[in-house]
């Protein structure tokens, strides 16, 4: 096979093949192996190979050289892992999806425990305890929201139906079941791309499909009204608006929250939620505190937030529809006595959020993050301003994935 027009050529010809020993996983969710490459004065040369698990022998394939690194396929598993499972998906290596369903349950989570303290290490110079991440309660059937797409119908056909693939390309996989899916999205998925079939002349353009499981069905609607339940308090939002997709672990995850934003020495009494949502962190911490106030950017999603307060009958929080970087405007809570929650985009914080959250300077902060990365480049602002960490937490929202949510303790 001739190689691509792009591929540099060094230190790898392209496709060529080696024997190499697994140390390490990336963020990304790759085995790391490191080569020493002579002929070109290359020591400890790093090469990501995906689908291997540290402690095995592997032979691999290059398929790209970088700057820095080499990127390969995994071509034989010579010596396996303890810790290699069979997947259960088909596409399992070919979908876009799943990085970890070849690794047994404990061990991914001890990854992802090792993931937050290296990226703690290398990103932010902190030395600090991680705790041991926290299970899911379900490991597979867990996500409540699916979102398959599809490229525009050509001569009023639709090809595939399903997600982005591993091996990159502009056509989808075709997905006909996801295991980590709830079991009501794949009973209803067959249907639905039935229906979106039969319809391809409706669709001008490349679409996406939404799939929300709520009360036992699957809602499809983005303006639908979803009904979620976590612990005694019951949450309403539109089907297009986000929420955590994995109900099973969200009781611990709030409950977690709760227990270090009014910790047994903390003596505040007040409750700032930045990117509050529809009132998640809100309402299930409202009891700890006298009052509570949400700052969410998007209407809709403040107003359910009121509406959720009225629904559970909760009536010391306040809702604010406003940009992150001005949400103390319209707050007078005492710094002294005030808790901030923050759970931000992937991206993390503006740098004008945090400038203005430093100059009001709340006691205490709860940091939330499904990207620790950039949790990490904030976390450096944090400690800059004098703020202490009192407890890092990875809970683990997205079991069979490189993904995690990691909670944050801070004092200052």
């Amino acid at each position: 096979m001739r190689p691509p027009k792009q591929f540099k050529a060094t230190p790898f010809p392209h496709h060529h093949e080696l024997e190499l020993q697994i140390e390490s996983l990336s963020n990304h969710g790759d085995g790391v192996a490191r080569i020493d490459v002579p002929d070109q004065n290359l020591t400890a040369w790093v090469i990501f190979i995906p689908f291997t698990i540290p402690g095995e022998t592997v032979t691999a394939r290059i398929t790209s050289n970088k700057k820095n690194c080499s990127l390969a396929e995994l071509v034989k598993v010579i010596t396996p892992s303890p810790h290699r499972v069979t997947p259960p998906c088909r596409l399992f290596q070919k979908c876009g999806g799943c990085q970890y369903q070849h690794i047994d349950y404990s061990e991914q989570l001890r990854w992802k425990t090792r993931q937050v303290a290296d990226l703690l290490k290398h990103l932010a110079s902190i030395s600090h305890p991680v705790n041991p991440a926290i299970a899911s309660p379900k490991t597979y059937n867990y996500r409540s929201k699916l979102t398959p797409h599809f490229r525009k119908p050509y001569n009023g056909k639709i090809s595939n139906i399903g997600f982005i693939s591993k091996q990159g390309g502009r056509e989808y996989l075709d997905i006909t079941t996801c295991p980590i899916a709830m079991e009501e999205i794949n009973t209803a998925l067959p249907a639905i791309r039935k229906k979106t079939h039969s319809l391809a002349k409706q669709y001008k353009k490349d679409t996406t499909l939404l799939m929300r499981a709520t009360e036992g069905r699957v809602e499809t609607d983005p303006d639908g009204i979803i009904c979620e339940q976590v612990g005694d308090l019951t949450f309403h939002f539109l089907a297009s608006d986000f929420f955590q997709n994995n109900p099973s672990i969200l009781p611990a995850f709030t409950r977690y929250a709760a227990q270090q934003a009014q910790s047994e020495t903390s003596q505040n009494h007040y409750l700032i939620d930045a990117y509050c949502g529809s009132g998640l962190f809100a309402l299930s911490l409202a009891k700890h505190f006298k009052q509570v106030a949400g700052v969410e950017i998007s209407e809709t999603s403040t107003s359910w937030a009121r509406q959720n307060a009225r629904l559970n009958g909760i009536e010391n929080t306040d809702f604010i529809s406003a940009k992150a970087e001005h949400i103390f405007s319209d707050i007078n809570f005492p710094a002294e006595e005030t808790t901030i929650l923050i759970d931000p985009p992937r991206a993390g914080c503006s740098p004008e959020f945090l400038d203005q959250l430093f100059r009001f300077a709340p006691t205490r902060c709860v940091y939330i993050s499904c990207e620790p990365a950039t949790q990490m480049r904030d976390l450096q602002k944090f400690t800059a301003a004098g703020y202490q960490i009192q407890d890092i937490q990875p809970f683990d929202l997205f079991p069979q994935t490189r993904h995690l949510e990691c909670i944050i303790t801070l004092n200052i």
